[in-house]
């Protein structure tokens, strides 16, 4: 078996979602650690919060693979009462790497989106318009729905504690729009490209009221429950491109949205 390092493991991230991908304003690779630090097991999560850096240590992880950067702006001091620099110190004591794929895994063929729309039982599944890569998807619904129906299969899909439903009027649903996280930018789009419905999450007021005038409906997932999936889909491509090398990787299965319905 070959040696693995975390270079090892950033380059397969690499070949399924290049850096290239990335928004402008977003800050994916290895934010802890350094490239040559040898990998023996792997812990893949949504967010490096201290629930899952305490996960990786009892698994003995050198290296964590997050979806969101643990760092996204530029930092002037590590203040280890501060919650960021307790967990960078923490990480760094520990001798655990962290490595972020965030938008470009949000674009990329095969990531985020891929992997909501199949998760909603999507078909035909394409970009946007025309794009190489997009933020987004269309598909089709096998049969198609009313706008309660969809929100109720939603939720049951994706496990969610609660969806929101934006209601447009009295019509089916057969085509429709996803985009991960916060994706409510996306909704106009989505219309614009023959979409009745729009999954997503964190959508605000009036992204909601702009939504009901264009005539679409939207299902709030919420953020957690829309990018969650992409965990184990993670952990099994990683398990895939390093079957050759000494190094196992764990999902993270005990995480839970940050939200809860009272």
């Amino acid at each position: 078996m070959k040696h693995c390092t975390v270079q090892t493991v950033a380059d397969a991230v690499n070949r399924l979602a290049p850096r290239i991908l990335a928004e402008d304003w977003d800050n994916p690779g290895l934010l802890v650690g350094e490239p040559s630090a040898p990998v023996k097991e792997i812990f893949v999560c949504l967010d490096v919060t201290d629930a899952t850096i305490e996960q990786a240590i009892e698994l003995g992880a050198q290296l964590i693979v997050a979806h969101h950067p643990l760092i996204f702006t530029a930092i002037k001091n590590i203040r280890t009462d501060l919650p960021l620099g307790k967990k960078i110190a923490r990480l760094i004591k520990n001798d655990v790497a962290v490595f972020a794929a965030h938008t470009n895994l949000d674009s990329a063929t095969g990531g985020v989106n891929d992997v909501l729309a199949k998760r909603i039982g999507l078909r035909d599944v394409k970009n946007f318009g025309d794009e190489e890569f997009s933020l987004g998807r269309l598909g089709t619904l096998e049969t198609p729905m009313s706008a309660e129906d969809f929100a109720r299969h939603v939720k049951q899909s994706l496990g969610a504690d609660n969806v929101r439903l934006i209601c447009a009027g009295d019509f089916p649903i057969s085509k429709v729009g996803v985009s991960s996280g916060a994706g409510a930018s996306f909704i106009a789009k989505a219309k614009f490209f023959g979409a009745e419905a729009f999954v997503t999450g964190d959508v605000k007021y009036h992204d909601a009221q702009a939504a009901v005038e264009r005539g679409i409906h939207v299902v709030d997932a919420g953020h957690f429950a829309t990018e969650f999936p992409i965990v184990r889909e993670l952990a099994d491509y990683l398990r895939g491109e390093l079957k050759n090398f000494d190094a196992e990787v764990f999902a993270d299965t005990a995480s839970k949205d940050f939200f809860a319905t009272i």
